[in-house]
């Protein structure tokens, strides 16, 4: 269980960083269905590259 937090904390920080990066003002703990799907896309793309990049960083690294 304890694990499934640190994921979830992961992946917040993960969103909050792609929304920061395209300029999307996303709330952290709060409503956010005033979004457009514009701009929900964006942070959501946004969000996959960054996790590709941590994939091919740590698959180097070993």
């Amino acid at each position: 269980m304890a694990n499934s937090k640190k994921n979830k904390a992961a992946l917040n920080s993960i969103k909050m960083q792609a929304a920061n990066e395209v300029g999307v003002p996303l709330k952290d703990n709060g409503y956010n269905g005033d979004l457009t799907s514009k701009q929900a896309g964006s942070v959501g793309g946004q969000m996959v590259k960054k996790m590709i990049e941590s994939y091919e960083n740590n698959a180097n690294k070993q």
